[in-house]
């Protein structure tokens, strides 16, 4: 028998060739974490490492503190990806995709009840942020025309919203230089009234903010109440001051679950409205929709025209390159759920976030301050005396996976700490029974009377774990 010299490197690349993707050097090295490295690495090694890492956040299904959408169906996850790589402001290329974006804008305006004399128009965004933003820059530039038109100055312009606003609104009055004329919460109401309203307007007021659904409770502001109050100042002194609703949460809740509420453009000074996609449109983050009632509210200057994409287009979004992908997505939900499928899943929601609500409650630990009769969101205060806050009981349920956020309200109210959970379309009533079980459980435990409540106890006769 002849043997012949081996050649060691192609053996061992080979054997490499063959090699589990954990095996390899890339797994015995630190990961580069602030440059670039000088080589890349084969594709599954760095899968792998990233997926790897993002095992320490949290688990999507067990988060109630976001109302950003963590589940789609496959064939809407299908979709996305197919239409991941289209660039949205492409108009010319994706001709398509523009006017499903306009087909969803008409839906929602006519959702909105934008009344049938108006030329309403409308944008997505990638966020109500950016909506909410766009909305009250239209609303500025509006009322510096007309302030010019009569001579007077435009030197002061402010806008009215309540603490329970989301922080965008604080971002855009400092960003575009308006006086942002907070009306506080105080220790027995939450949102805005209009009678704080009434104290704060005058005639360099740009426009007044009232939330359908706020980010602290989940309450709405008096949308009416505060609309009926500008009309009477148009009457009494007229200021013509618009109404922006602030419908990032309500926008896809309230419409199909409690359509005889007043809050949208059925009401004359409500001039624009935003709403999250991404929330309870169901859809993946990040997208949001901007409409106004009419082409008048939003001034012909601030929409800028561009051609150098292979056709003149109109654009009016703070961020000019996004996806596509959300937009068709959002397409995809309405064409999918229709009115009686959204209306299923709110009323199913609601259902699931009274029925949390009214356990808690009847936990006798706690003091609940939404019962979702609006939203599917729940909020709780622990009743005194308590032997631990809402902070330690957050963190204690992390320790089973559940993510519920503490915090302080804002001022006036900041003395009062609550817990909040957000009821979304794929949390079950099963789901509910299981935190209530922990919730109860981990208080046991920070109260010192069940120790060993949140772990996991060996069955003696099956030998698995149980609860």
């Amino acid at each position: 028998m002849i043997s012949k010299k081996v050649d060691i490197s192609r053996l061992e690349a080979s054997r490499r060739g063959h090699a589990s993707t954990y095996s390899t050097r890339y797994f015995e090295e630190s990961v580069p974490k602030y440059e670039v490295p000088e080589e890349g690495m084969p594709a599954n090694a760095a899968y792998e490492l990233v997926h790897d890492e993002l095992n320490l956040d949290g688990n999507p299904a067990l988060n109630l503190a976001t109302f950003v959408t963590t589940w789609m169906e496959p064939e809407a996850d299908r979709l996305i990806m197919e239409n991941i790589g289209k660039n949205y402001i492409d108009h010319f290329e994706y001709p398509q995709a523009e006017v499903i974006h306009e087909r969803v804008v008409n839906m929602l305006a006519r959702l909105f009840n934008a009344p049938e004399e108006t030329a309403f128009v409308g944008t997505g965004t990638v966020g109500s942020s950016e909506a909410i933003m766009l909305g009250l820059l239209a609303h500025k530039w509006a009322w510096r025309k007309r302030r010019q038109e009569r001579g007077e100055s435009c030197e002061k312009p402010n806008a009215v919203f309540g603490a329970d606003v989301h922080v965008s609104w604080d971002k855009f009055a400092k960003y575009f230089d308006v006086e942002p004329r907070v009306v506080p919460m105080e220790k027995d109401r939450f949102t805005l009234s209009a009678a704080a309203v009434a104290e704060h307007v005058d005639e360099n007021t740009i426009c007044v903010g009232a939330i359908l659904g706020t980010t602290f409770t989940g309450e709405a502001d008096p949308i009416k109440e505060v609309n009926d109050l500008l009309v009477e100042i148009k009457k009494k002194q007229g200021w013509d001051i618009p109404l922006h609703v602030d419908a990032a949460s309500g926008g896809f809740i309230t419409p199909f679950v409690n359509p005889e509420l007043e809050w949208d453009f059925r009401l004359p000074q409500v001039k624009s409205i935003n709403v999250s996609g991404h929330k309870y449109g169901l859809v993946y983050p990040g997208l949001g929709w901007l409409l106004f009632r009419d082409h008048d509210d939003l001034p012909e200057d601030l929409i800028f025209y561009v051609n150098y994409l292979g056709d003149e287009m109109p654009t009016y979004t703070l961020n000019f390159s996004r996806g596509s992908a959300m937009i068709l997505a959002q397409y995809y939900n309405l064409l999918r759920l229709g009115r009686r499928g959204y209306t299923r899943i709110a009323t199913n929601v609601l259902g699931n976030a009274r029925y949390l609500a009214e356990r808690l409650a009847g936990s006798g630990k706690f003091e609940v301050l939404n019962t979702a009769q609006l939203l599917p969101i729940v909020t709780v205060k622990l009743k005194e005396p308590a032997k631990f806050t809402v902070f330690d009981l957050s963190h204690k349920l992390r320790e089973r996976g559940w993510i519920i956020p503490a915090y302080t309200l804002p001022p006036n109210a900041d003395k009062i700490a609550i817990m909040r959970v957000v009821v979304k379309e794929n949390f079950s009533r099963d789901m509910a029974d299981l935190l209530y079980d922990d919730v109860v459980k981990a208080c046991g435990v920070l109260e010192g009377t069940d120790t060993e409540a949140l772990a996991p106890k060996r069955s003696p006769r099956k030998g698995h774990f149980v609860n």
